[in-house]
Parts: C-alpha cells; sequence; structure tokens
C-alpha cells in the first residue's frame, strides 16, 4: 500500500514506526535505552572511534518517528562510521509544539559532552536533518574554529524550509511517491502553529551559516525537498562552508532507508559512514558542492 501523502499528522505515527523498523539491522550492531539529556537509543558500534559519537535525529515532519523504530537505520550508519549513533527521543508536536524538539536536541548534545565525548557528529533525515543543521547553527561549539568538538553534519533530505518555497515543491510532487507538498504543509502547521516559518531554528535555510564545519547531504532527485538542500548548499557556500551534496537520479525522499532493496541507498550510506568516520578521524576534508 501508498505512503505518499499519509504521514500528515499524529494517526501515522504507527503505520511509519512499522516503515521504519523493518529496516534490517546492520552486521554487529548492539542497542540499548539511555537518557543523554532526553530519553534515546544507542546503536553501538563494535571497536568504536574512541571518545567519538553521531547525534542522529530522525525524521517524521516532528510528528511521528521515534527512535527505537529508526535504531536499525541509525545502526546502519553506526556499522559505516564504526561510530555510536545515539537516537534522542524528541518530543513531538502538536502535544509538543516548537520549540520543543529544538530544547531537546541541544539536551541531547548538552548530555553527549556531560559524558566526556570530544568528536561529535550531527546527522539527519527529513525534518531530523533540518533539526541537525539548526542544532550546528546555534551551537557555540560549532563556531570554536578548527578544534570544534563538532566535526561534521551529514543529513538525509534535510527539510531545511518550513515556509516551503522551494520550487521542487512543485516540480516534484508528482515524482515523490513518501512526501507531498499538502502533507508536509500539514507537519508544518501541528510543529510551528501561528510561529514564524523562517525561523533560523525551524528552518536552518534562513540561518547563519558563516564558520560552520563541513557538512555533507543526499537528496533524490524525485525528492520534493530537492530545493532545500540546494538552497541550503548554496548558502553554506557563499558563506565560506564546505560542503557537497550528492543529487540521486530517481531517488524519492529519504531513499537511503531502503537499503534492503536500492544499491543506492547502500552507497549513499557508504559515502555518509565514510565522511563522518574521516571527519572524525581528522582524515580528510569535504570537497566543493557537487552532484552525482
Amino acid at each position: 500500500m501508498s505512503m505518499k501523502g499519509s504521514v500528515n499528522g499524529a494517526d501515522a505515527r504507527r503505520a511509519f514506526d512499522e516503515m521504519m523498523t523493518a529496516v534490517p539491522s546492520a552486521s554487529g550492531i548492539t542497542y540499548d535505552a539511555e537518557t543523554i539529556g532526553v530519553p534515546g537509543k544507542w546503536c553501538r558500534s563494535p571497536e568504536p572511534i574512541n571518545d567519538a559519537a553521531i547525534l542522529y535525529f530522525h525524521g517524521g515532519g516532528y510528528v511521528v518517528g521515534a527512535a527505537a523504530a529508526y535504531q536499525h537505520f541509525a545502526g546502519q550508519i553506526a556499522f559505516r562510521a564504526k561510530t555510536a549513533v545515539f537516537v534522542p527521543e524528541y518530543r513531538l508536536a502538536p502535544e509538543h509544539p516548537f520549540p520543543a524538539a529544538v530544547e531537546d536536541a541541544q539536551a541531547a548534545y548538552a548530555g553527549l559532552l556531560a559524558q566526556g565525548f570530544t568528536k561529535i557528529a550531527l546527522a539527519g533525515d527529513s525534518a531530523g536533518g533540518g533539526l541537525a543543521l539548526a542544532l550546528l547553527s546555534t551551537s557555540s561549539k560549532a563556531r570554536a574554529g578548527s578544534d570544534t568538538i563538532l566535526k561534521c553534519a551529514a543529513v538525509i533530505s534535510a527539510w531545511t524550509d518550513l515556509a516551503m518555497t522551494g520550487e521542487s515543491m512543485k516540480t516534484r510532487a508528482d515524482a515523490d511517491l513518501l512526501s507531498t507538498p499538502s502533507s508536509l504543509a500539514a507537519l508544518s502547521r501541528l510543529y510551528l502553529g501561528n510561529h514564524n516559518a523562517r525561523d533560523a531554528r525551524a528552518s536552518p535555510l534562513y540561518g547563519d551559516l558563516g564558520a560552520l564545519p563541513p557538512v555533507r547531504m543526499h537528496v533524490g532527485e524525485n525528492d520534493v525537498l530537492l530545493d532545500d538542500s540546494l538552497r541550503y548548499a548554496e548558502r553554506l557556500e557563499q558563506a565560506g562552508g564546505t560542503i557537497e551534496v550528492h543529487t540521486w537520479q530517481g531517488m524519492m525522499h529519504v531513499f537511503p532507508s531502503n537499503v534492503a532493496l536500492l544499491r543506492a541507498a547502500q552507497e549513499a550510506l557508504d559515502d555518509i559512514g565514510d565522511f563522518i568516520k574521516s571527519r572524525l578521524t581528522d582524515e580528510a576534508m569535504a570537497g566543493p558542492v557537487k552532484s552525482v
């Protein structure tokens, strides 16, 4: 059964979680619950990079999604990056509207710092990708220079503009197999209420993008949020930042979650894992904006 446009409110939580729970677990990854600022799930890689962690924010339009449902998907990144991943259970709208998710993201990051992690990467998909980029822009640690604890961010189909002004909202509306402009608009209303959609804490496209660590973005060519990635990358590059955008031909919103079926999903996750691992071990820098 098609889920196109069905993720438009809290009633979709069960079906969405079932879809994400079906992502296969990566070999050797273990999972356990812990509170790191907020409750969440650890996805632990065998022989992980010392003192390093990935803070992964799940998607779901700030209304659906759960840490437990996302643990296998986040574990795929933990496996490839050889790094422990923490998936916070940030509060959801409409019960907990903006800025609850932002506050919980900040609390989870502070919790990792309190535990002594000295190398942290941010990651996420869709709304979670936007949340990761919002945290990247608002964290003073991200602007501390080359020795910052925040080493990078890697996002998938990031929702960077809750004002929904990108052309791909129209040009990719029929092609995207999951998201629709109307379903995203409904989620945005539930999350923001009457709050300004251009607030940088909700829409990092409008934030201060100067002096950020490297960013990697993956997005499908048929994603309604395609322009959310391309415009963010353009702004970050103009601000002097380092970013790569990988645009995948024929792929839809958050296509890497189909890791069991799509070679492109596996390749995208491989790239994310390699990028994060290189940043956490200081092996390499990201390159310029590009598409593949």
